[in-house]
C-alpha cells in the first residue's frame, strides 16, 4: 500500500540579505508589495522587514517595465498584495539571483504524514509531494516522518534497507518516493 507524505510551507521563507542598518542578514516578507508608475514604465518591489531592526528592504520584482509588457492579473495580484504572489516569485532563481538574495526554510515548513498507521509496517511505501520547492533533506524528512534518529536512517541506508530511485543524501526540492523495509 502506497502512503503519500506532503512537505507543505507554512510561512513565506526569510530573506536573506544583509541589512544596512544593524547587524541583522535576513528580513521576513509579508507579501505586501509597492508598484510606481513614471509614465507608461513601471517598477515593482516585493517588500520585506528586518528581524532585527524592523527596516524595510525592497526585493525588485519589476524594473522599468512598460505597461502593456506586464499582464493585467500580475498587476492586479500586486496591488492586491497576494501572499500566494510573493511566494511564487520568491521561488524565482533568476529574481533571487538578480537581487543577490538567498532564502531559509528553517522552520517555514512541516511534513504532513496522513495518521500514524504507517509506523509499525514492516515494509512502507512512501511517495513524497512537494507543495513548494523547500530545500530538505529526504533522510531528515524519512527520519521525522518515521520517528527514527538520523543516524538509524543512515544505517537502514547502509545496509539496503532503505530504498529510492533518487539520491537520499545531500538536499531536494522535488517529489520522490522510497522504499522503507525494516
Amino acid at each position: 500500500m502506497l502512503i503519500h507524505w506532503a512537505v507543505m510551507p507554512t510561512r513565506l521563507p526569510l530573506v536573506l540579505r544583509r541589512c544596512h542598518a544593524c547587524p541583522s542578514g535576513a528580513f521576513r516578507p509579508h507579501g505586501k508589495f509597492r508598484v510606481n508608475a513614471n509614465h507608461k514604465l513601471l517598477d515593482a518591489w516585493l517588500l520585506a522587514l528586518c528581524t532585527g531592526c524592523g527596516d524595510t528592504t525592497k526585493v525588485t520584482v519589476l524594473e522599468r517595465a512598460h505597461v502593456r509588457s506586464v499582464r493585467p492579473e500580475l498587476l492586479d495580484r500586486m496591488h492586491a498584495n497576494d501572499p500566494a504572489l510573493a511566494g511564487e516569485l520568491l521561488q524565482d532563481g533568476v529574481l533571487r539571483r538578480r537581487n543577490r538574495i538567498a532564502l531559509d526554510w528553517t522552520g517555514a515548513w512541516r511534513l504532513d504524514t496522513g495518521s500514524a498507521d504507517h509506523l509499525d509496517r514492516e515494509a512502507a511505501e512512501v511517495s513524497v509531494r512537494f507543495e513548494a520547492p523547500v530545500p530538505v533533506r529526504p533522510l531528515r524528512l524519512i527520519a521525522d516522518g518515521f520517528g527514527l534518529s538520523r543516524a538509524g536512517t543512515e544505517r537502514l541506508l547502509a545496509e539496503g534497507n532503505l530504498v529510492s530511485p533518487v539520491r537520499l543524501t545531500g538536499r531536494t526540492t522535488t517529489d520522490f518516493g522510497f522504499l522503507l523495509k525494516r
